[in-house]
């Protein structure tokens, strides 16, 4: 029976790089590791990398689309609420068995908070969400052929090893480490929603 299935690779955020924003917009560029095929991650879950293949073959047509939006933390849906996207996946490639991505934070009241957390250096997860189903094999659960990716999401909590993402700067490396930088941005997004008395 198909289930939702959510993984998640820890992105470093304290190492700024000093290679890009977008060219477009200007807005900040994150870099790191999105999935790891053919080995048993956090969950207990084993993809076969020929299944990444074929999903991520499809996804190209979202990046292409610019429709490759996640949001910050995963809803319990297959449906990306587009009220809570916070960023754009824009590129992705192989390193290995490894899946490599690019991302770009959105200037949404979600992509605010998380390009705070970021400049912060709070460590943050990025987490696929897709359906699919699981059949025990030996100690791993393996993901069946029937496997849908429906997006790559920012999340707190890690599932798949040794993924840490770096943030990537046109001109200068930043090290923000006060996390007052956080509150303020928090407290401009919720006082143009009217909701200041939270602060």
């Amino acid at each position: 029976m198909s289930e939702l299935l959510i993984e998640t690779n820890l992105w470093n955020t304290t190492s700024l790089l000093t290679e890009n924003v977008s060219k477009e917009n200007g807005n900040i560029m994150v870099e790191g590791i999105l999935a790891t095929a053919e080995v048993k991650n956090g969950n207990g879950r084993y993809y076969p990398r020929e299944l990444w293949e074929r999903e991520l073959e499809k996804y190209q047509e979202s990046i292409n689309n610019r429709t490759a939006t996640g949001e910050l933390d995963h809803p319990e849906s297959q449906v990306i609420n587009l009220k809570n996207v916070s960023h754009l996946v824009r590129e992705f490639w192989w390193n290995k068995d490894q899946v490599m991505g690019k991302i770009e934070i959105l200037p949404t009241p979600s992509g605010q908070i998380l390009e705070a957390l970021i400049k912060a250096g709070v460590t943050v997860g990025v987490s696929s969400r897709g359906m699919g189903s699981l059949e025990q094999n030996g100690s791993v659960m393996e993901v069946q052929d029937d496997f849908e990716l429906l997006c790559w999401d920012f999340v707190s909590t890690p599932s798949n090893p040794g993924s840490y993402m770096g943030v990537l700067q046109e001109n200068q490396i930043k090290q923000i480490s006060d996390y007052s930088l956080v509150n303020n941005i928090i407290r401009e997004i919720l006082c143009s929603k009217g909701s200041c008395t939270l602060f």
